[in-house]
Order: C-alpha cells, then sequence, then structure tokens
C-alpha cells in the first residue's frame, strides 16, 4: 500500500485506478494547462499546440475503432473505454486530480456545510498521492491525486488499518454530527413571522 512521506498509509495500492480525469483535462479533449499555463513548461506546451492542443492520454474524440499502446507499458487499449490517447495519466508530468465529489470515497458520508459555520468539516481532503512525493528519475508517481474522507475515515486510513476499497457505512458518530447539522440547516431555512418572533415582547 502507497505511504506518505511520515511513514502512514494513503489507503490504496494504485493511487492511479481512483483517478476519472485530469483537473486540466476539457470537455472536447483538450489540455488545459498547455493553454492557459505553457510559460511554465514551453516545449510540452510547443507539442500540445502542435496536436491542436489534443490531451496524449484522452486522445482524439474522433477516434473509435483503432487500439493504441500505452507508452510507459506497451499496453494495448480500447479507445471506446474512454481514454485514446498513447499516453497513460502517468506519463504525463503535468498531470493533476483533485476529486470535488462532496462526499466520503470510503463510507459515502456526505458533507452538510452551513454558512459562517466554524465547525470543522465533516470531509477532509487526503493524498493518495502527492506533486513533490518522488525525486526526479525514480520512477514513481510525483502528482497530486486528492479525494474526499470523513474524518473518522481519514483517521482509520491513516493508522495503517483501513482502505478505501473498505465496505463501510458511516459510523454512527459520523451520522450524528451530519445530523446535527442538518437539523440546524433546517432551522435556518424554516420561515418565521415577526409576530412570532416578536410575540413576548
Amino acid at each position: 500500500m502507497e505511504k506518505t512521506d511520515a511513514g502512514t498509509t494513503v489507503g490504496v495500492a494504485d493511487p492511479y485506478a481512483h483517478v476519472e480525469r485530469c483537473d486540466h483535462l476539457t470537455d472536447d479533449g483538450r489540455c488545459r494547462f498547455a493553454v492557459e499555463h505553457g510559460d511554465r513548461d514551453r516545449e510540452f506546451a510547443a507539442a500540445r499546440r502542435a496536436e491542436d492542443f489534443q490531451c496524449p492520454v484522452a486522445g482524439s474524440p474522433k477516434s473509435e475503432t483503432h487500439r493504441v499502446s500505452n507508452r510507459s507499458s506497451g499496453e494495448q487499449r480500447d479507445p471506446r473505454e474512454g481514454l485514446t490517447g498513447p499516453w497513460a495519466w502517468v506519463d504525463c508530468e503535468h498531470f493533476r486530480c483533485r476529486n470535488r465529489d462532496r462526499e466520503c470515497v470510503r463510507c459515502g458520508l456526505e458533507e452538510v456545510r452551513i454558512a459562517h459555520d466554524d465547525d470543522r468539516p465533516l470531509l477532509e481532503e487526503h493524498h493518495l498521492s502527492y506533486a513533490n512525493a518522488s525525486a526526479a528519475g525514480d520512477g514513481d508517481p510525483s502528482h497530486e491525486i486528492t479525494v474526499y474522507l470523513c474524518r473518522w475515515c481519514h483517521a482509520k486510513v491513516h493508522d495503517s488499518w483501513a482502505s478505501l476499497a473498505d465496505d463501510v457505512g458511516p459510523d454512527p458518530e459520523a451520522i450524528a454530527a451530519r445530523e446535527e447539522r442538518r437539523s440546524k440547516e433546517q432551522a435556518e431555512l424554516g420561515f418565521e413571522s415577526a409576530a412570532e418572533r416578536f410575540g413576548g415582547e
């Protein structure tokens, strides 16, 4: 299982198995990094510009029938599975995937946020891989990959005994905290007339 620099586990053996898409990938399969931040890596941006900024992992949206080879492993991949490019995510030095789903990927607990409330969030961002986690040239992933975990699952994963793949439901404490926030949320949304609010004065 992958580990952090502090030696605690991240809860998965392969961080890339939890990647749906790169943060820089546009809906039409282009690389937003090359378009908006090309000055950070001119060689990469020039290569993408020569291919109309097409993402080398996502490939061409027009391609449907031919099989392509994964650059790093030589593995053959069917374009109809979604990614048609010659690269895998691990091949791209500018790849980043920060999950935006506001629920725990382990137990399914949903976040409930109340405006102007300073209580600790129910969900916390959990790194499966850090952008600076590997030394240059050692072949290990060095991309930022994150998911959301509730703070109860987050603690269990870092205590080294829990996996993101565990088939579990939310802890009773987590459910109680969520329901308490939902009650506060409902109270804030409830309508109270001025007569009801100041009736005793």
